[in-house]
């Protein structure tokens, strides 16, 4: 059934979709969007996301009456939309230049610690991290910032790690125009201090590897890195 043309109302399994979001289980290596989803400008979303979470504060009882109250359902809206799943509108992919590596540097080149902020898909709840990169060059480069933004780009959207980590080493592989690329993401999930099991000191640690990085020798001298750290 569609809601003012726009939004659909799947029945959900409520015991199936608990195990899942319990599980943390991805179904899927791009981020599930319908193929509408950019039917809506960005001030029309705000106000219907807004106008949603009112009625969401309403039923849990709060008074959105009160000063520090009344401006949240919009305050929520914006901060959905123009920031926290920002990455989910291509219009805010990073635009990255690609550069002749003129010094001819042919040893990897490692980003870590990379700040990772991010959104479980299961109960729209942080998870919080760390990224680290390597990419040997085929004859480019890119800035070391734009490592970040992919990361950020990413990130801001409703996510699993598993998907994350492979998003970016598909894109890293596609802008440098090469298949010698590691990811490596260390994170928290709020999903998992906050709620359910509620155990406040575990990570999550995923890692995708691809050409050179495959050799065992390549990718240990990569996690040696990482190991420089402190982590």
């Amino acid at each position: 059934m569609k809601l003012n043309g726009i939004m659909s109302n799947t029945p959900v399994n409520k015991a199936e979709a608990d195990e899942m979001g319990d599980a943390h289980v991805g179904t899927s290596l791009d981020t599930p969007l319908r193929e509408d989803a950019f039917a809506l400008d960005n001030e029309l979303k705000i106000e219907l996301i807004e106008k949603h979470f009112r009625e969401i504060m309403n039923i849990m009882g709060l008074d959105l009456t009160d000063d520090s109250l009344k401006g949240t359902p919009h305050r929520v809206a914006k901060m959905y939309v123009e920031e926290i799943f920002s990455g989910l509108d291509p219009a805010n992919k990073p635009k990255i230049a690609l550069f002749e590596n003129k010094y001819k540097y042919n040893q990897m080149l490692v980003e870590r610690d990379i700040t990772l902020y991010s959104n479980c898909e299961h109960h729209f709840v942080p998870i919080v991290g760390k990224a680290h990169v390597a990419y040997i060059s085929s004859g480019h480069v890119i800035g070391l910032s734009k490592i970040n933004r992919i990361v950020e780009y990413y990130a801001k959207r409703p996510q699993v790690q598993e998907r994350l980590t492979k998003q970016i080493s598909a894109e890293l592989k596609r802008v440098l125009q090469t298949d010698d690329v590691a990811v490596v993401i260390d994170a928290h999930h709020m999903c998992v201090s906050m709620r359910g099991v509620e155990d406040h000191s575990s990570s999550t640690i995923t890692a995708d590897y691809s050409g050179k990085f495959l050799d065992e020798a390549t990718r240990n001298e990569f996690l040696k890195y990482l190991e420089l750290s402190g982590k």
